[in-house]
């Protein structure tokens, strides 16, 4: 037993070490990574600005709201006015807003009801076990979104400082309303939210990562030892997209609640250009190129699947297919950095030599699968979705070949 219990601390006695080594090296990238972002912030625009600066507006609104209630206006219940307004500093003018709305709801409910228990218990603990459980029942209301909690905390605030009284709840409730207008004022006023940024970036990243897609399964292609397992790690990288794709509607999505609610006048404070985002119809567009590609290595997955009958087309039809995606990537490699580029103009073309080059290797795949249909169906199945979808990329990425 003695022996089991020294080799016992022993391994507690190795394992310390290994265990404070791994805390500090995670302290370590923690802190280069608050490096990084602040040198970020610093550098220029950018998500961790915008991070920074909706800290510093939530700190100022705290501080704001705590002068006018405490020290102008003299009220001893100036807590409820910061503890509002810092949190009411949203990322858009709109969800201030609702939130606003909400959480002055779900304080009033909690200030209300916390008076009741008290009147009817005369007790605190009375008090707290008769209206904490109902209100936190009633903050799973959808209707309060995530900010019903604050009916349990309003009401344990007001009962455990004894301050439940008619003229203590109505201080309580003017306090909050304070606050919200304080919250939402300052979110709006100074530099609004407005949220463009990310979608250009979003959608820049979108096409490029198409692009790295395509040059990937050229590459391999082109040296023709591929098989399942490639095509499998294909299929992961198309997969990635589609995320990128749900990234992308996310940031729409903030970008048009961030124009809800502001004003001509309140995008000038950001100082932001609304015309430089990108419209609704190129997220269309990138999610359509998603898809042919999607669509593009899973026909590659069939054919190097050994148990399922359409097989892979010849070496030298595929070096000129690879050949054909690697110019499709170049393609979308120039979305991306035109897409970055807000003053650049909308419609996307392929230059002269480019597109001839397009063709020719298109024609070349044309004869192959004139070839291909000869000598049976099963190569004849595969070449075919592969130069479908290739000219269906090609024409997402060509407005004249569109046009035509």
């Amino acid at each position: 037993m003695t022996s089991v219990q020294e080799e016992t601390r022993r391994g507690e006695a190795a394992a310390r070490p290994a265990l404070g080594s791994r805390m500090a090296d995670a302290v370590r990238r923690d802190a280069r990574g608050a490096g990084r972002a602040a040198r970020a912030a610093l550098r220029g625009p950018g998500r961790e600005r915008d991070l920074l600066v909706q800290s510093l507006k939530a700190a100022a609104a705290a501080l704001l709201a705590w002068v006018v209630a405490r020290l102008w206006l003299g009220d001893p219940m100036a807590l409820m006015a910061p503890w509002v307004a810092v949190v009411l500093v949203q990322a858009t003018v709109y969800s201030s807003l609702v939130l606003a709305a909400r959480q002055f709801t779900a304080i009033c409910v909690g200030a209300l009801v916390a008076s009741g228990a008290q009147a009817v218990t005369d007790d605190t603990t009375g008090a707290l076990v008769l209206s904490v459980p109902v209100l936190m029942l009633l903050s799973n209301w959808p209707r309060f979104g995530d900010q019903g909690i604050y009916a349990a905390t309003t009401a344990v605030f007001a009962i455990a400082s004894g301050t439940v009284s008619a003229v203590a709840v109505g201080h309580r409730l003017g306090q909050a309303a304070l606050g919200a207008v304080i919250g939402v004022a300052v979110n709006a006023l100074v530099l609004p939210p407005i949220h463009l940024r990310d979608v250009r970036e979003n959608l820049s990243a979108l096409a490029r990562e198409a692009g790295d897609v395509l040059h990937a399964v050229a590459g391999d292609l082109r040296e023709g030892a591929w098989d399942a397992q490639t095509a499998a790690g294909w299929l992961g990288a198309s997969d990635r997209l589609r995320g990128r794709v749900d990234a992308l509607r996310s940031a729409r999505g903030w970008s048009n609640e961030s124009l809800r609610l502001t004003s001509g006048a309140l995008r000038a404070l950001h100082r932001v250009r609304t015309t430089a985002v990108p419209p609704e119809d190129e997220d269309e567009r990138f999610g359509r190129v998603t898809g042919h590609v999607s669509a593009l290595t899973r026909a590659l997955a069939v054919a190097a699947d050994e148990h399922r009958t359409p097989a892979p087309p010849d070496a030298a039809v595929l070096r000129c297919y690879a050949e054909l995606l690697e110019l499709i990537g170049d393609a979308c490699r120039a979305e991306a950095d035109r897409l970055l580029d807000g003053d650049a103009p909308p419609d996307a073309r392929l230059d002269g030599q480019t597109e001839a080059v397009m063709r020719e290797l298109h024609e070349r795949l044309q004869e192959g699968l004139r070839e291909h249909a000869g000598r049976g169906a099963a190569r004849t199945a595969v070449l075919g979705a592969l130069v479908l979808q290739a000219e269906n990329l090609w024409a997402e990425l060509d407005t004249d070949a569109r046009d035509r």
